[in-house]
């Protein structure tokens, strides 16, 4: 990892993090908005590394410890962008409070978008999904672990991808972020 002077908030420079718990539908949403902002889009999902992915897979839900690499991948990868001036939405959990600092550092330019909803309907979704590490048995230490975001857009995460880019898009222009 290579250090990078930090840089003043720019116009066109930010990233937006699309946080919950497993089946939320962070990936759905981020890539939906991703694309209507034009902007890359990433699922950090994929920058788990073999070890958490299989641990995850056993039905072991991961630590603090097997998650301080990862965030620290996404921390790059953000900080890469913004370094860039080319905006980012990132799909991540970050249900802890210390988990979206890290992901941040500070910088006002990270955003967070928190899709919500109650454990039922979560585990609904996960029962239907196939073919992810994630499994639905695990999401219960995803809602122990959650602690509720006060500085993001929080958004109800049962609401359709395209109300939920639009709300997320009004959140983002009301703190200044120039969408366009």
């Amino acid at each position: 990892m290579t250090s990078r002077p930090s840089l003043p908030p720019g116009e066109t420079g930010y990233a937006v993090v699309v946080m919950g718990v497993s089946g939320s539908g962070k990936t759905a949403v981020g890539k939906a908005l991703a694309a209507e902002l034009g902007v890359t889009f990433v699922d950090g999902d994929d920058h788990h590394s073999p070890e958490s992915i299989e641990k995850m897979a056993s039905g072991i839900a991961l630590s603090d410890e097997d998650r301080r690499p990862w965030l620290a991948r996404l921390r790059e990868l953000i900080k890469d962008h913004l370094f860039a001036g080319t905006p980012l939405v990132l799909a991540c959990s970050a249900v802890k409070q210390r988990y979206r600092d890290r992901l941040a550092a500070g910088d006002p330019r990270v955003h967070f978008v928190y899709l919500q909803s109650d454990y039922a309907t979560i585990a609904r979704r996960l029962a239907a999904r196939q073919g992810h590490f994630m499994k639905a048995d695990m999401l219960q230490s995803q809602f122990d672990a959650l602690e509720r975001p006060a500085d993001a857009i929080n958004l109800d995460a049962e609401a359709e991808i395209g109300e939920i880019v639009a709300l997320a898009l009004d959140g983002l222009v009301a703190r200044g972020v120039r969408t366009s």
